[in-house]
């Protein structure tokens, strides 16, 4: 019997189409995706990104549970370091007022970029190439590399964060999702021994998830607090198995998990064959190239201008990871593909994003993948 399938959703915005053209597309996906059968659909949170139009979670989560029924929605993530803990909170928890038993709250960290931290998380565009492994039939591929030391791209991206809020001091990030536990139950209590109370908050059923690309304070907040974790195969390939392990070595039970619980996610693009889906998933290296330049992601381009894009090999280097890691074909090859994802990390759940031109090709794919996955 197959592990629940989900469906991250971006809102992506195609070449020659309008922001509002993908909230209504990312709603429409999430009514099919009801039919059928996924378990889940959450929305990601960008911002000053042409190519995508999710940048609100919680508006759009509460767009979407009120266009369906049934589906569990929720965020992929909020970035936190943007947000109060109560405000988040109490957003995620309306929306669970209106829709019990169907919301979930995903949190990511995020905050004033800092030299160390993108770093840790990527190579510098020049660096030479890291090897990729094969870890029981799935590929591990070595460090992403980023535009991101460039000085002017980081300048862009700091005075972008700062915009959003972003903090400059170092907060603790399990101490702001153990104050979204805490306004989501019994309420928040001060240091001078002030309880404060969230009434849109509390006492709901929100299930709070972890989001994480590594094995630093996402998987480590998550594992103490006994939360369930989605370690991010889709976005950074070549630290999932450490986030994971991670995870399950310091998890603490926790009432509502007795058992780590963890969900990966992956990229895929399914077709009735193999050529079709890889003619679709063409454009996502020109796409993934926007955002590891450090342009923000643009909007999806057509096969056509993809196939017209000029690669450099210090290019395709940028992207190698993603590319290589994206499951591309027909049901049948990408469920065995997610199979090997799910015995290699040990996942409960799995959680697919797919990025098309074409919304029609998009709700094919998961509908193809979800006739063989799920039925």
């Amino acid at each position: 019997m197959s592990i629940p399938l989900s469906i991250l959703d971006l809102a992506a915005v195609a070449s020659g189409r309008t922001p509002a053209e993908a909230v209504r597309d990312t709603i429409d996906l999430a009514r099919q995706a009801e039919q059928f059968g996924y378990q889940r659909f959450w929305v990601a949170e960008h911002h000053f990104a042409t190519g995508v139009a999710s940048a609100a979670p919680a508006v759009l989560s509460a767009l979407i549970a009120g266009a369906t029924s049934r589906i569990r929605v929720g965020s992929g993530a909020v970035l936190l370091g943007y947000y109060t803990a109560v405000s988040v909170a109490e957003q995620f928890g309306t929306i669970a007022l209106a829709h019990p038993g169907r919301v979930d709250l995903g949190l990511g960290r995020s905050g004033l970029v800092r030299a160390r931290d993108w770093a840790t998380k990527f190579s510098a565009a020049s660096a030479p190439a890291e090897p990729a492994r094969l870890v029981d039939g799935l590929l591990i591929p070595g460090k992403a590399k980023a535009n991101l030391g460039d000085p002017e791209v980081r300048r862009r991206l700091e005075a972008g964060q700062r915009l959003l809020g972003a903090r400059e001091d170092d907060v603790d990030y399990g101490e702001q999702v153990r104050q979204i536990l805490a306004f989501l139950t019994a309420g928040y209590t001060a240091e001078d021994g002030t309880v404060f109370h969230a009434p849109a908050a509390e006492g709901t059923d929100t299930q709070v998830w972890v989001l994480g690309s590594s094995a630093g304070p996402s998987a480590q907040a998550a594992a103490e607090l006994g939360l369930p974790f989605t370690a991010n195969y889709h976005v950074s390939p070549s630290s999932v198995l450490e986030a994971v392990e991670a995870y399950r070595s310091a998890f603490v039970p926790s009432v509502s998990f007795p058992e780590p619980h963890v969900m990966v996610s992956a990229d895929v693009v399914v077709a009735e064959d193999t050529a079709t889906a890889r003619e679709l998933a063409a454009p996502y290296a020109q796409w993934v190239l926007s955002i590891r330049a450090g342009d923000g992601a643009i909007p999806f381009p057509t096969p056509a201008e993809a196939a017209a894009f000029e690669w450099t090999e210090d290019l395709r280097g940028l992207v190698e990871d993603r590319v290589q890691t994206q499951f591309v074909g027909t049901a049948g090859e990408v469920a065995e593909q997610l199979r090997t994802l799910q015995r290699v990390t040990g996942a409960d759940e799995l959680m697919v994003t797919t990025l098309t031109h074409q919304h029609a090709d998009r709700v094919r794919s998961f509908e193809l993948l979800a006739k063989e996955w799920i039925s």
